[in-house]
């Protein structure tokens, strides 16, 4: 799969195509998907880069949906429980998941210039990783990757 963040695509058809997936799952699940937890999904999704918290508050303050970080944190945390959004913990920071309702190993891309990220999906790195566990009898429970450097965008503003 293409790394989204840092491809061209129909923009309003992924943030529409992943709420749709993440609607779909919390009916089947017994979750609800308030207007505020969807409407930050829809905020991550736009953006394609690493959020914080309180952009997000900040975001939401100004459409008049929360202005008390635990509204954000919330949503957040829910989004994250139910891998419809990923932490980037180098950042501190959030983002949307590219493949919700996919058991995967996110590989993160993160550009240092303007933090866009985008995620991909490496099972090499998780059978290799795997391997290495078993081997010193280590049970891995989650695994993230996350890589810095220069988004295409940022590398042709650098050469020019």
């Amino acid at each position: 799969m293409a790394a989204i963040g840092f491809t061209h695509h129909d923009h309003s058809c992924c943030i529409q195509n992943t709420v749709d997936v993440a609607d779909k799952h919390c009916k089947q699940a017994g979750l609800q998907l308030t207007p505020i937890r969807k409407r930050v999904l829809e905020i991550l999704l736009e953006e394609h880069r690493a959020l914080g918290a309180y952009e997000i508050l900040d975001r939401l303050r100004q459409e008049n949906l929360g202005s008390q970080p635990p509204v954000a944190y919330r949503a957040l945390d829910f989004l994250v429980k139910n891998g419809f959004a990923h932490k980037i913990e180098r950042m501190n920071a959030f983002v949307a998941c590219t493949q919700p309702g996919e058991v995967h190993t996110p590989v993160f891309m993160i550009c240092r210039e303007c933090d866009t990220v985008a995620e991909s999906a490496s099972e090499l790195s998780k059978s290799q990783l795997g391997r290495t566990a078993k081997d010193l009898g280590f049970t891995i429970e989650r695994i993230v990757i996350e890589a810095e450097g220069l988004c295409p965008n940022c590398q042709d503003a650098t050469a020019s």
